[in-house]
């Protein structure tokens, strides 16, 4: 069965057109609903199934949340309600409570008029493939409420935002602290609003806070770990030793050194490597993604350790550590796992896995960093007839030969269709800026003409 609803991410668009209404969720949450009490009636003894329900602070949440509810109870499942909390806050509190799932209304890092929904298993990890796929088939049923006497219940958890807070604190080491540093903390004004500063206080940082000010419209607008700017400026202005930036739903991360540079998750995850190998800690390997910058790899490959790469996307980083045994991982876009610390991504938690690095170093950031390069890298989209692929074309072919053996070890060649577009993307990167964009170039002419040419 194909999907209809799931993407890699769960299920996300512009709210009030399909599937973001009241009336889809809530057949959304009645399917997952139904899905749940058939796969977990063995293990509940005749108890009710029960699922968290998290959100960020877009003004959308509250009508897809009560959506949401309404589905979720008339499949007979409880419902506990958190409020504003962050994607891997929700992922935790599901496994802490022993819940059947987790449920979070987000649409990340997008702008507020978009919204999703992605759930998590009782293990605090994305539902796997096959339980997407039932709950989409169960989608087309429709909606027979149970009777009166098994109607769920719902449930507000009020100390959701503190337990959580508890947590992303434990994952910091018991022998340092955060005393000395002065930390700005932008919050996208999304769900780590009131959660991000009071960890970072609480372990002793002098701590500034922005973004932390959300109405309902202002998600990720010119601020977070999309739009860096404000991050940079703020850092500067307060004359920060640090800064930390989270997308909407506290998942992502970026950092910036005490001039405002701004670290990517690629830099980042180097870090955190480079701070586990000097500690001892059997590394084994890292995970990047097809786009992880080469210099962010070479490095990590200097420290001693492994490094593969997977397909684009948080999912499919989780997947390669897994089948590796490994314990870290993520994108340049800011996804990092830990999962010695947490089952999912945590946009907070990576940040205390760098400034733990930076504490127990003595070292700024930009000083850690400093050996883990950033190659120029150029990306054209070569828009394609629809179902175009690259294979089979001579031109193409040797276009790529010919850059890989000028570039060598010193740089490389992706070319990958997009996942949403007619478009092939042609990315290459190496040493040098102005060779890079030539090579960008010349490969890029090949595929147009290839795609011209049908």
């Amino acid at each position: 069965m194909s999907r209809r609803f799931f993407g890699t991410d769960g299920v996300r668009g512009l709210v009030g057109e399909d599937p973001i209404t009241p009336g889809m969720v809530m057949r959304l949450g009645y399917a997952a609903g139904r899905v749940l009490a058939a796969t977990q009636r063995d293990a509940l003894k005749g108890e009710h199934p029960a699922v968290l329900i998290g959100k960020d602070t877009r003004i959308s949440g509250y009508m897809l949340e009560s959506a949401l509810e309404a589905g979720l109870t008339a499949a007979g499942v409880d419902v506990r309600l958190t409020g504003p909390i962050p994607t891997p806050g929700v992922a935790y509190l599901t496994r802490a409570l022993r819940l059947q799932a987790g449920v979070v209304i987000s649409a990340s890092h997008n702008p507020f008029e978009d919204n999703g929904i992605k759930f998590f298993s009782a293990a605090g990890t994305k539902l796997p493939d096959e339980v997407e796929l039932a709950i989409e088939e169960a989608m087309e049923s429709p909606i027979r409420t149970v009777t009166a006497h098994d109607l769920g219940k719902v449930k507000r958890i009020d100390d959701a935002a503190a337990r959580y807070i508890e947590f992303c604190k434990s994952t910091f080491p018991n022998d340092l602290d955060l005393r000395g540093l002065r930390i700005v903390v932008d919050c996208a004004h999304g769900a780590g609003y009131h959660i991000a500063p009071h960890v970072f206080h609480e372990l002793g940082a002098d701590v500034i806070p922005i973004g932390n000010q959300p109405d309902g419209f202002n998600i990720n607008h010119e601020c977070g770990a999309t739009h860096t700017a404000a991050l940079a400026a703020a850092v500067r202005q307060h004359g920060a030793d640090v800064g930390v930036a989270l997308d909407g739903d506290g998942d992502r991360l970026m950092m910036a050194d005490a001039r405002g540079q701004i670290m990517d998750g690629d830099r980042l995850l180097y870090v955190i490597a480079r701070h586990r190998q000097a500690t001892g800690e059997t590394l084994g390997g890292v995970a990047g993604t097809l786009m992880t910058n080469l210099g962010a790899e070479l490095a990590i490959r200097a420290l001693g350790c492994g490094f593969e790469r997977a397909k684009v996307g948080d999912r499919y980083v989780l997947e390669l550590l897994q089948k590796k045994g490994w314990q870290v991982g993520g994108e340049g876009s800011g996804h990092i796992l830990c999962l010695d610390k947490h089952s999912t991504g945590d946009g907070i938690i990576a940040a205390l896995q760098v400034l733990a690095a930076l504490k127990r170093s003595g070292l700024a950031l930009a000083d850690y960093a400093r050996d883990c390069p950033v190659y120029p890298q150029t990306l054209i989209n070569v828009r394609v007839v629809k179902g175009f692929k690259t294979d089979g074309h001579a031109g193409v072919a040797e276009a790529v030969q010919d850059v890989e053996a000028e570039l060598g070890k010193s740089g490389r060649v992706l070319l990958r269709p997009s996942g949403t577009e007619p478009l092939i993307r042609v990315m290459v990167e190496g040493q040098d800026d102005a060779q890079v964009r030539r090579c960008a170039e010349t490969i890029a002419a090949e595929v147009r003409a290839a795609a011209e040419a049908l």
